[in-house]
């Protein structure tokens, strides 16, 4: 896990805790979940369709990238 964000939407609706998680095939993120009963984990928000998820993503990792090339993080730190 590289983050954990915060995303406002339309200055109405608010969603924490994603997570920005490096894998095997680069960044991605990871929208706050719970585990439920059976033992699974559960998404408490997310978005319904892959065109929302895949907007919400790219804002929030290039914001991430954004933030860590003004620190001077590089992403093999």
């Amino acid at each position: 896990m590289k983050a954990v964000v915060s995303i406002t939407i339309d200055e109405e609706f608010v969603v924490h805790d994603i997570k920005v998680i490096e894998g095997e095939k680069g960044l991605f993120i990871a929208m706050p979940s719970r585990k439920a009963t059976d033992g699974e984990y559960r998404d408490i928000a997310h978005p319904i369709n892959s065109g929302t998820r895949d907007r919400i993503q790219r804002i929030i990792l290039d914001k991430y990238e954004e933030v860590m090339m003004q620190e001077g993080v590089s992403e093999e730190d």
